[in-house]
């Protein structure tokens, strides 16, 4: 049995395993008014299109639907197989809630009733 596939074949089975991937995730990434799609996720970064993925700057918003996840600091690495990988320098998540400059033994009460005199 021959392993050989056509060139035809071949590109074929690459679009369709890009356009799997891409449905798989609803993950996007945007920087500077674009948005672009995230085609695989790794532990240290992210991997877009090659083809259409713009040269993002360092500092871009990571998007899960419509929640925003995180503000990472990108770096482009590499290209492999179509995809262009880009690795966290930094990767901060997104809160709703301001960071506290001091400690918080346990949480105080907003107010205490006193007693009738």
């Amino acid at each position: 049995m021959s392993t050989y596939l056509s060139a035809e074949v071949q590109a074929g089975f690459d679009a369709a395993r890009k356009k799997a991937l891409k449905q798989r995730h609803r993950l996007r990434v945007e920087a500077d008014g674009l948005s672009v799609r995230v085609v695989r996720f790794l532990d240290d970064g992210f991997t877009l299109d090659a083809e259409t993925a713009p040269r993002l700057p360092g500092l871009v918003n990571l998007y899960d639907g419509s929640k925003h996840i995180s503000q990472c600091l990108v770096v482009a690495t590499d290209e492999e197989d179509g995809e262009m990988h880009y690795e966290f320098k930094r990767a901060t998540p997104v809160t709703d809630q301001a960071p506290v400059d001091y400690y918080q033994s346990e949480p105080t009460p907003a107010g205490l009733l006193g007693r009738p005199h």
